[in-house]
């Protein structure tokens, strides 16, 4: 993946990364950052607390656009988790 390209992900990709019990918030499957070059998503715990999840074009570029997610909703339920 180029790092100029648009990053997308579908629901069925993203909600195969979630934690059992997480949900997508109302915004649904995320959206490009142009300007900042990032895939971004608020995602719910199972107690309905927002996180962002922020998928960065040089880690898609870098390691695959789904270990790139992966990664980021690692690091996501990492800082949940404290």
């Amino acid at each position: 993946m180029k790092t100029n390209e648009p990053l997308n992900y579908t629901e069925t990709e993203i909600k195969g990364f979630l934690p059992t019990g997480w949900s997508l918030t109302r915004d649904g499957a995320g959206a490009w950052d142009t300007k900042k070059k990032v895939w971004q998503l608020r995602v719910l715990d199972g107690v309905e607390f927002d996180w962002p999840v922020v998928v960065k074009a040089d880690d898609a570029s870098a390691h695959g656009r789904l270990e790139a997610l992966r990664r980021a909703m690692d690091v996501v339920f990492r800082e949940r988790l404290g």
